[in-house]
């Protein structure tokens, strides 16, 4: 058994460690405002899903600035971007042949724009990526680089030539992230800051290595009983077999898996560090509910036909711990 004096010196040692993390959080999302005006929630959901190692989907209409979002994330914490390419070349002996030449996805941070627009053969190729960590080419596996993360951008207007993507690809993602229009002072610094003679770049404020320890560190943050309870509670409340509300029995075709309890919990740890906490609590349940399960549920027809929405579901699951 160990004994107090060494406890109490891992305890000590995880406290400074948050504190020092803490401190980092701040200036990343100190360097962040400088490019990306309001959207505090967005912001936040995808360090979180950074922090925890994950993927995440970001949902909305074109010109919210998605796509500068991910570029000023990895310019602030450091994270690179390549360019694959598997290339038919003739050598001078005139003997062809194929030469593997890593290309986009072998990244830190990929930008998968329109992932809806993929054909289902590249979104099962993305799949593999998110899921493994290794791509095959030609029968030989690639391992990609450490860490690998995939923010993929969705429009919600647009339908025709797309395909959806699969419950299976869905539910790789950590979290979806609902990209909304910003508010008028946001959009007041926006239009002010992007039309004239220059415009701000991202500071780095972490490099990959330390975003590395960082996502270590969120799996060793502790997590009180109540809140695992909440957890496993919320999540299988959702699945229409196991639980006792009636809307979601009458309304629910499917409810979320098991990895929507382990994506939760993850993500309520990478709360609390954001917000300089040691543990999570209920609030960090309650507020990362939406994300974590709407993408891991679908309403049936007959919900459909009544109005019944994914969003008024989690909040009727959500309802008893507020």
């Amino acid at each position: 058994m160990a004994s107090t004096t060494s406890i109490n010196a891992s305890s000590a040692d995880l406290v400074a460690e948050v504190e020092a993390l803490g401190r980092s959080l701040s200036l990343v999302r100190e360097r962040i405002g400088e490019i990306i005006f309001g959207q505090r929630e967005v912001v936040e959901q995808a360090l979180i899903t950074l922090l925890c190692g994950g993927h995440a989907l970001l949902i909305g209409v074109p010109g919210l600035a998605k796509t500068r979002l991910v570029e000023t994330l990895g310019a602030i914490l450091g994270l690179d971007e390549k360019r694959i390419q598997c290339t038919l070349e003739e050598s001078e002996t005139g003997r062809r042949s194929f030469r593997f030449i890593p290309g986009p996805v072998f990244c830190q941070l990929l930008m998968a724009d329109e992932i809806n627009r993929a054909s289902p053969r590249t979104q099962s190729a993305l799949l593999q990526a998110m899921q493994e960590g290794r791509v095959s080419i030609a029968g030989q596996y690639h391992p990609l680089p450490r860490p690998f993360h995939v923010l993929a951008t969705q429009n919600p207007l647009e339908q025709e030539g797309t395909y959806p993507l699969p419950e299976a690809q869905l539910d790789r993602f950590l979290l979806q992230i609902d990209v909304d229009y910003p508010d008028l002072e946001a959009e007041r610094q926006m239009l002010l800051a992007t039309t004239g003679t220059t415009e701000d770049r991202p500071r780095p404020a972490m490099n990959f290595a330390e975003l590395q320890a960082a996502q270590r560190l969120v799996r060793r943050i502790p997590v009180g009983e109540s809140v695992v309870e909440a957890i496993l509670s919320l999540v299988r409340s959702g699945r229409p077999d196991e639980t006792d509300l009636d809307g979601v029995r009458r309304f629910v075709s499917w409810g979320p898996g098991p990895r929507a309890s382990q994506a939760l919990m993850l993500a309520c740890r990478a709360r609390a560090l954001i917000d300089g906490r040691f543990s999570p609590s209920i609030d960090d349940v309650l507020a990362l509910a939406p994300p974590v399960l709407r993408h891991r549920m679908a309403v049936s027809f007959a919900g459909r036909a009544e109005g019944v929405t994914v969003a008024r579901v989690v909040e009727q699951i959500s309802a008893p711990f507020r």
